[in-house]
């Protein structure tokens, strides 16, 4: 297995923080739009739940990668804990995939809420997302 330098790890922590961020805010726009819609139904409620999921992963993730960021900056006052910062790359990879996960199923349910043919091409749509995310990942 390759080793990977505490530079990379800030580089890639970085890099994860930015994406979470902005993945995080989509989803929380998301809920904040269905919140204030008037829409009851049980497709409503589906996307509720799952942008939810989405939002709160990649915000754990991004306070993962914080704390990956802070242990391998140069000047870091305190010692690096190994198992804290497996615990941290484990907990923010698994949150990332998992917001990711949550997102392309928020794809695939949105086109339900106006109809049958569009809710089957967004869940196409969605689930090709999906696959091409995890072929390149």
């Amino acid at each position: 297995m390759i080793e990977m330098t505490p530079e990379y790890w800030n580089e890639l922590a970085n890099h994860f923080i930015l994406i979470s961020a902005l993945l995080a805010g989509f989803s929380i726009a998301f809920i904040a739009n269905l919140i204030v819609s008037d829409t009851n139904n049980r497709i409503s409620k589906y996307l509720q739940i799952t942008a939810t999921i989405a939002a709160s992963s990649f915000l754990i993730s991004v306070f993962s990668m914080t704390t990956i960021l802070m242990m391998t900056t140069k000047g870091y006052p305190l010692e690096i804990e190994e198992s804290k910062f497996h615990t941290a790359r484990i907990i923010g990879g698994v949150t990332f995939m998992i917001g990711i996960i949550a997102l392309s199923t928020l794809i695939a349910l949105s086109g339900w809420t106006k109809s049958k043919t569009t809710g089957i091409l967004t869940t196409i749509i969605g689930i090709l997302t999906l696959v091409m995310v995890l072929i390149v990942s």
